[in-house]
């Protein structure tokens, strides 16, 4: 694992997904690897009352019962679509689910605007076709039609981002189970074994770009994943992101947890000024989300550990938050600058602590970007 920049879930968890395996004695539906009891608790991580001889640490921070909802849609034949903002986690829930059924989260999609029907479905080798003819053998399945012939999840990333015909090759895939190769006499029909299902995502904020046809909703069980904003389950996600961060990097250096408390306080009250905003220009373009937090901070760790004295400071961490959020100018450097002085500069005179240098460090910042 060391070798790969980033080891998919199955492979960074394999483990304890075999240890899971092992001692699962409940049903599975179809060809799972792990019953839909062990799928959660995999995801969501082990309790003292689950009785187990040993710890399973929380990989996803959020609702049990969307986890359970999700679990529940794909041992039916229906679809399941991760709706919710940017950050907000449901790529990795998708990972994480396709990880424990089927041991396999790399049958993978991405919808882009050049997204063709070919990606969801199949293409030629074309140097085979030109020497052999067409056949089974010079065809090039797509991740879906893998994930169809074994019995497999796939996953389709940014679905309203792919036009609505490719969207709608993915009904009869719902609907019908089966893929037909019209250029072929002869087995000509790749039919969906059991355990096929497809994770789709979804950007709350792209609403409009490509917006999903009633049909194609209709194959579809959807999950909202919304924001985290309970600061205890946010302080848990970024703690543990973070720690990952720090192992991968092998840097041995420690997060204040006042630092932290810094973050997190910064993005509510940024999140509390965008909510009362009257328009989209008083707001940051920064979607605010967990995922953002962790990036700021990620940023913060690598440039005190190459840069800095090896220990993080409120100073880079201001500094990491205003280059990571301000991506208008002038837009976003001038609602920042406001939060700094109507928001900061109160509180650092009346709390002290972190406050002034993250103060300090935040008007240097925008003072280098403007």
């Amino acid at each position: 694992m060391s070798d790969l920049l980033r080891a998919p879930a199955e492979i960074k968890y394999a483990e304890e997904l075999d240890w899971l395996e092992s001692i699962d004695d409940n049903p599975k539906p179809f060809s799972w690897r792990l019953s839909p009891k062990m799928v959660r608790l995999f995801i969501l991580g082990s309790e003292r009352a689950d009785g187990l001889e040993r710890e399973i640490p929380q990989k996803w921070y959020g609702d049990r019962s969307f986890v359970e909802r999700s679990i529940v849609t794909l041992a039916s034949d229906r679809g399941l679509l991760l709706i919710g903002d940017p950050g907000t986690g449901k790529s990795w829930l998708a990972e994480l689910l396709s990880a424990a059924i089927c041991r396999n989260s790399t049958l993978v999609v991405q919808g882009t605007a050049g997204t063709t029907e070919d990606h969801i479905k199949y293409s030629w080798n074309v140097s085979m076709v030109i020497a052999k003819g067409q056949s089974r053998e010079s065809m090039i399945p797509s991740p879906i039609m893998t994930a169809m012939e074994t019995g497999a999840i796939g996953r389709f990333e940014e679905l309203t981002r792919s036009t609505s015909d490719v969207q709608d090759a993915l009904i009869s895939i719902l609907s019908e189970k089966y893929i037909s190769v019209p250029e072929l006499d002869s087995d000509n029909i790749v039919f969906a074994k059991p355990g096929f299902s497809i994770i789709a995502t979804a950007n709350s904020r792209d609403r409009g770009v490509n917006d999903l046809s009633s049909a194609l909703k209709r194959r579809f069980n959807f999950v909202r994943i919304p924001v985290v904003t309970n600061k205890k389950s946010e302080a848990e996600i970024v703690r543990f992101r973070t720690e990952e961060l720090l192992r991968r990097h092998q840097i041995e250096l420690d997060v204040p947890p006042t630092l932290l408390d810094v973050l997190l306080q910064s993005f509510a009250d940024l999140r509390a000024s965008a909510a009362a905003a009257g328009s989209d220009d008083e707001k940051l373009e920064s979607a605010l989300s967990s995922a953002e937090q962790i990036g700021v901070l990620e940023d913060a760790i690598l440039h005190s550990n190459f840069f800095g004295e090896r220990a993080l400071t409120a100073r880079t961490l201001a500094s990491s938050l205003v280059g990571s959020l301000a991506r208008r100018e002038p837009e976003d450097l001038a609602i920042l600058n406001k939060y700094l002085h109507g928001v900061v500069e109160p509180r650092s005179k009346e709390e002290g602590g972190s406050w002034p240098e993250f103060l300090e460090g935040g008007r240097d910042a925008i003072a280098t970007l403007s």
